[in-house]
């Protein structure tokens, strides 16, 4: 059995029929093409199909469609704007914090949930605004880092001050107050790291 659903996605209203058993996260897939909402466990426990509900965090292996109807629903293919990269997204290619990048989406937008509801995030309430989303290449400090960074430029509007110096890995506010070495090596860019095309044309 099908029903006929209108979603909107990303601003967009979309008008699918999909059947009544699929998950939100199979309809975003396999009906709308938007495939940067992961597959992960489909049990609720790794965080990588994370997308925003009115705002909020919401597991979509775990949602039913005909739940979001007449709400926003935002995925990883929404976060950039008039084809600039989201400050998070930047961050996170700046400071290498994607490596494979499946879970990066989840972790974008778990992000931005936390810098739009608290614009001054402790370290400790980033990491606990994350716990839901887990990463098996890294050890979590870079994505601490890049969360950081983000909200600093988004507090200033968006972009870095003259003053500020470009971003390296490990070179973040958060790193610098947890006595980390700053590195020698050049600052990183968008695009260098493996899993930076996870943040704007992710793998299906």
């Amino acid at each position: 059995m099908k029903a006929q659903l209108t979603l909107t996605v990303n601003g967009e209203e979309r008008d699918v029929l999909a059947a009544v058993h699929k998950t939100l996260l199979e309809v975003l897939r396999e009906d709308l093409g938007l495939t940067g909402t992961k597959h992960g466990c489909e049990l609720g426990e790794c965080g990588a199909c994370t997308v925003l509900v009115d705002g909020e965090p919401v597991l979509s292996c775990l949602t039913l469609p005909i739940e979001c109807q007449g709400r926003e629903i935002t995925t990883v293919e929404g976060l950039a704007e008039g084809g600039r990269l989201h400050p998070l997204q930047q961050a996170f290619a700046e400071l290498g914090a994607a490596q494979c990048g499946y879970c990066t989406p989840g972790m974008l937008l778990s992000a931005r949930a936390l810098i739009e509801g608290n614009p001054t995030p402790t370290r400790d309430e980033v990491r606990e605004a994350l716990a839901g989303n887990l990463c098996r290449c890294t050890g979590y400090s870079k994505i601490l880092d890049a969360v950081e960074l983000a909200g600093l430029r988004m507090r200033r509007g968006g972009q870095p001050e003259r003053s500020e110096p470009q971003a390296r890995a490990g070179d973040s506010p958060g790193a610098r107050r947890a006595g980390q070495p700053e590195r020698s090596e050049p600052p990183a860019r968008a695009g260098d790291s493996p899993g930076a095309r996870a943040m704007v044309e992710p793998r299906a």
